[in-house]
């Protein structure tokens, strides 16, 4: 049942791009977001190599704030009869890789996109902009409000707290009125379809 569901809304090559994408931004944000252990072993690092745990948690992170606020994206505009495509951003996914190995101290790259096709009226495109952010908005207040009012137990506590930083940042940065961010589309639909 749910194999059918995920094939009614994403094609193979979606979740390939998917599957991928989460691998590369965990080992990008291995290092910044690490696991928090109980049993803390300080020569660890220096003899266990490749670290899964830190890996997957950065996977757990990350990963599902950039899917959820690309999905919202392409949900939005196939309900206004468009043709949508979640795609992984493999040219930016490889400078955030070099950003990483190169030990910059801020990583900045874009992930993953939605393509778009057809026409629709910039209202639409606005609302199609704001979908994603608003995603993300969703997602901070959700986890910033179950960690107020401790819904969860304390072994979560380290995930909630980093997953509403996560969307927090991604929600203020792409609404940012830059050409080329969210934000931008979004104001200049708005306008577009005020005047």
């Amino acid at each position: 049942m749910f194999i059918k569901f995920v094939k009614m809304i994403l094609t193979f090559s979606e979740l390939i791009d998917i599957v991928l994408m989460t691998a590369v931004v965990g080992f990008i944000f291995m290092d910044i977001f690490k696991k928090p252990r109980e049993d803390y072993d300080p020569l660890l690092h220096y003899t266990a190599g490749f670290d899964w745990n830190n890996f997957l948690f950065a996977c757990l992170i990350v990963a599902p704030a950039i899917i959820l606020h690309e999905l919202a994206h392409k949900f939005v505009a196939i309900s206004f009869g468009l043709q949508a495509t979640f795609q992984a951003a493999y040219m930016f996914l490889g400078i955030g890789l070099v950003m990483k190995l190169m030990r910059f101290g801020f990583i900045f790259f874009v992930p993953a996109y939605v393509s778009i096709f057809g026409r629709a009226a910039p209202i639409e495109f606005s609302i199609i902009a704001l979908a994603g952010p608003l995603m993300n908005l969703l997602l901070w207040l959700l986890t910033a409000f179950m960690l107020k009012k401790k819904l969860f137990k304390k072994k979560y506590s380290a995930a909630l707290f980093l997953t509403s930083k996560v969307n927090m940042f991604l929600f203020i940065f792409n609404m940012l009125p830059i050409p080329g961010f969210d934000g931008y589309k979004f104001f200049t639909g708005l306008l577009s379809f005020i005047f």
